[in-house]
């Protein structure tokens, strides 16, 4: 085989690196097809130092070892030179090889050595090709030509695998960027559904079985109930859990802006689109797309966005080309849509498509004592922002959160937490526990309709006076309200507990502070 046909393919055979999962071998293999040799061994460079990454003929811990440059003549001579170097066979050199021939035992003897430097477009070093033989003699047939075409082919195959490793390893660190960044950002604010009512633990149940299917859901409750937070539970619970989680609030957007919010939009296509711009089901592409509010979408973008939902194709504003996305859909909303249906404002075909699997989130006045446990969470999270070491909820301000009827729901509860919370620690600052107290939260009962409850004359006169505080006033409508219930169920604490929808030892513990006590005889 002539040196040129020999070149030839090493080439064609170089040409195939994006197939090769071993491509440091590969390219041992071609050039021990043009030039046989007992030892060969490509090395990198690293800094002062080169790395071997693909040997032949040498012992296995070869791979292992790092040559500092300057401690190794002769290869510091390759490094240095500009085109293949051969040291002649009685050359008094030191050989880095010594005692690693895997065919020979000791040191080489006088041996055939040739160094060829691997250089990048910037004659910048990336490398040396080391090939060695037991034969002083072997390759003196060949001429520097030869040696010299080899190299460039080489160098050009190494600067492609070094360039493709390091996209590699870029493309890799930043999946995983974004897939912790992901993360970290869904799970900030907390992820956990607190609760344990029958309607959350029904809820947690739901959310698990349709988190590892492919369905499109549609979250439906009251403002504040918390319904991203389900969606971030899905996404988290399902297999796209790796890839993003887009929010896109269909409330606030502009109509004639929502086409491009959705499917981006070419640089051009409308005054003020200076640049291009990636829609938010291209950014999901693979993941998840939260579309909040979406009984607020106008119709015009309803007739989109199921087009998407039935096929997958999108079009980018001002571009032709249809493209195809794969996206999951979880949508919410606060309005009831099949009335939204019914009176024309909402596309029937659109709803169906959306909630094939429905979950209904209830409003915090049906959640049994959760809201007890909702508060615990925000106290600690606000102590927290706080700086406060300690902070705790008294056992009337849990009684007064659990008659309230909490029209805002999670999010009013949350707000009131925390600006209770700051009263609080004005108030007592220079104590060791900060206790929210009920007159901290400036709840009014009254919107909830309560149950009248009989006052003495006494107690009105006594609240008539300019100099009675909250604190008394509310504890002598807790200490009524309590009797009152105690008095209907009776004088049995579980049930009166269940009435007033607070712990039954919190309610005990509270009558007694208040001076109510229940005595049975025979």
């Amino acid at each position: 085989m002539t040196d040129k046909q020999s070149l030839l393919n090493v080439a064609l055979v170089l040409a195939k690196v994006s197939d090769q999962k071993q491509p440091f071998q590969q390219l041992i293999q071609c050039i021990k097809q043009v030039i046989p040799s007992d030892a060969i061994a490509l090395l990198t460079l690293q800094g002062d130092v080169l790395k071997p990454q693909a040997i032949h003929g040498l012992t296995p811990d070869t791979l292992g070892r790092r040559f500092v440059i300057n401690e190794h003549p002769r290869l510091h001579a390759i490094c240095n030179a500009k085109q293949p170097l051969q040291f002649a066979h009685d050359c008094p050199i030191p050989d880095p090889y010594d005692g690693l021939l895997s065919s020979k035992a000791g040191d080489i003897p006088v041996h055939a050595c040739l160094g060829i430097p691997l250089l990048d477009s910037d004659d910048s070093l990336l490398g040396v090709i080391t090939l060695d033989s037991l034969d002083a003699n072997a390759f003196d047939s060949f001429d520097l030509e030869l040696f010299t075409q080899l190299g460039t082919l080489c160098s050009a195959h190494l600067q492609t695998v070094l360039k493709l490793q390091q996209y590699q390893n870029h493309a890799q660190h930043s999946s995983a960027l974004v897939q912790e960044l992901n993360r970290e950002a869904l799970t900030r604010d907390g992820a956990e559904i607190i609760g344990q009512s029958t309607a959350m633990q029904a809820l947690r149940s739901d959310i698990k079985l349709v988190a590892a299917s492919e369905f499109s859901v549609l979250i439906q409750g009251d403002t504040g109930v918390g319904k991203e937070l389900v969606a971030r539970n899905i996404h988290l619970h399902s297999k796209r859990s790796e890839m993003p989680l887009i929010h896109l609030n269909c409330a606030s957007l502009p109509e004639n802006l929502a086409e491009s919010e959705f499917f981006g939009h070419a640089k051009g296509a409308f005054t003020g689109a200076h640049n291009a711009r990636q829609g938010k089901f291209q950014l999901a592409d693979g993941g998840t797309l939260f579309l909040d509010e979406i009984g607020e979408l106008p119709l015009a973008m309803q007739s989109k966005l199921l087009r998407v939902l039935q096929s997958g194709e999108i079009q980018t504003v001002g571009e032709d080309e249809v493209k195809y996305v794969d996206v999951r859909v979880i949508a919410a909303t606060n309005r009831h849509l099949k009335n939204e249906v019914a009176q024309g404002r909402f596309r029937a075909d659109l709803y169906h498509r959306l909630s094939v699997y429905p979950l209904n989130v209830a409003p915090l006045k049906q959640r049994e004592n959760d809201v007890i446990l909702l508060a615990g969470y925000f106290v600690e999270r606000t102590a927290r922002k706080l700086a406060i070491k300690q902070l705790k909820l008294s056992v009337e301000t849990q009684l007064l959160l659990t008659q309230y009827d909490w029209p805002g729901n999670v999010r009013e509860l949350e707000h009131v937490i925390s600006r209770a919370a700051l009263k609080a620690k004005q108030s007592q600052w220079q104590q060791a526990i900060i206790t929210i107290e009920p007159a901290h939260c400036e709840l009014n009962l009254s919107t909830n309709n309560p149950a009248p409850v009989a006052l003495t004359t006494a107690d009105n006169n006594n609240i008539n006076k300019q100099n009675f505080s909250l604190k008394q006033a509310t504890d002598t409508f807790t200490q009524h309200l309590i009797s009152q219930q105690l008095e209907q169920h009776n004088y049995n604490w579980a049930s009166a507990a269940r009435t007033l929808k607070v712990d039954r030892a919190n309610l005990v513990r509270l009558a007694k502070r208040l001076g109510i006590t229940v005595k049975k005889s025979i």
